[in-house]
Order: structure tokens, then C-alpha cells, then sequence
């Protein structure tokens, strides 16, 4: 895919993610590989509102090769998961309220979820029954070792379709523009039902 296809598509993607108010101020970020490496939003940047000159441009190691602006501090965790899955193509990091909470209350290193329709919006996923396992990270300043312990995990558990940062949100994987944008949507409303369900019941976490 060449650079300017992505950075176009993930242009599209900010300002809907932006309407759907799940990236407030100017949090966020985006990400695509392409042919010549990898495009990634730059820091500070407010995600309903980006420009072609709001990306960097990245080679297959990671290096700039073109965009003058400050890249922002998470992208080594957007380039090891591309590392550590090679089908993905997209990366939209998000922080709604939902992924946000959630992600702050729940004790355990991973969301389960099991017994929602919706799971099937996610790939692989064929009946409400199968158990649906989001690793939880803790957050961490130094992305280099939080990367790290998302290779880790991985080792053993292998990432799929997202990852969710404590307090801080979450990071939804793709194949394409289409899946990346249907598996965020997906997460964002499994994640609003099941807040919503420890509300009423009192669920100890």
C-alpha cells in the first residue's frame, strides 16, 4: 500500500473516530504499514482534524525518512505489534471513556468477555459463546519495556485483535481499513455493555 492511500484512509478514520468521541483533545494515535514501512501520526495532533502533514514516515526499521514534526511517544508499541503480527496492517489507538475505565477497575491482566452478539464483529470469532480475552497492560512511560511486556505476552498468548493500556485506552489491530475500523467499533461497544453491567449487578472486579 503506498503512503499517501494510507495516510488518506487514516485521515477518513480520524475524523469518525473523532465524532464518535473516542479520542478527546488531542489523545490518540494512528498508524498503517505500507510498502516503504510505516506512517504514524504525529504527537499533539488532534485526531478529527489531520492533515497530510500531520503524519511521519517510517522505513521497515522503524527510522524516519520524511516528516519534520515530533512522532508520537507510542510509537514503538504501534511498531511491535506489527512486529509481533504480521497480517496486521492498521493500528488505531483510541481513549474512550469505556476502554479507559474499564481497563482502570479490572484487577486482572486481561478483559474476559463471553455471551455478546457483537463478538462475532470480530475476526475469527463465531458464536456469542466463545470466550473473548483482551490483554490489560499496566501503563508505563518507558514504551520501550512496555513494549517488551506485550511481546511477552504474546509468546504465550497470541494478540489478535487489540490491547488495552490501564487508564489509558485501547490499541485495535486490522488487516485492513474496513477491520481495523469494524474491530474498534466492535471493542468500543462491548466495552460500554459490560461497564454498564458491573454498574448494575456490583460485580466485585
Amino acid at each position: 500500500m503506498q503512503n499517501n492511500t494510507a495516510i488518506s484512509e487514516l485521515i477518513e478514520a480520524g475524523k469518525w473516530v473523532s465524532q464518535k468521541g473516542w479520542v478527546p483533545a488531542t489523545g490518540g494515535n494512528f498508524s498503517a504499514r505500507t510498502s516503504t514501512g510505516f506512517v504514524v501520526t504525529a504527537s499533539g495532533q488532534d485526531k478529527g482534524a489531520l492533515m497530510p502533514e500531520h503524519f511521519l514516515q517510517l522505513n521497515h526499521l522503524g527510522e524516519r525518512v520524511a516528516g519534520a514534526i515530533k512522532p508520537s511517544a507510542e510509537t514503538q508499541l504501534h511498531l511491535s505489534l506489527y512486529q509481533l503480527i504480521p497480517d496486521a496492517q492498521y493500528v488505531l489507538h483510541t481513549h474512550s471513556v469505556a476502554a479507559t475505565v474499564l481497563s482502570n477497575i479490572i484487577q486482572l491482566h486481561q478483559l474476559e468477555l463471553t455471551g455478546y452478539e457483537m463478538q462475532k464483529a470480530l475476526s475469527g470469532i463465531t458464536s456469542h459463546l466463545e470466550s473473548l480475552a483482551i490483554p490489560i497492560f499496566d501503563n508505563d512511560q518507558d514504551i520501550d519495556r512496555l513494549s517488551l511486556l506485550v511481546s511477552d505476552h504474546h509468546l504465550h498468548s497470541p494478540i489478535k485483535h487489540a490491547v488495552l493500556i490501564r487508564g489509558h485506552g485501547l490499541y485495535a489491530v486490522g488487516r485492513n481499513i474496513d477491520e481495523v475500523r469494524r474491530h474498534l467499533e466492535a471493542l468500543e461497544f462491548l466495552f460500554s455493555c459490560e461497564l454498564e453491567r458491573l454498574k448494575i449487578t456490583g460485580t466485585a472486579l
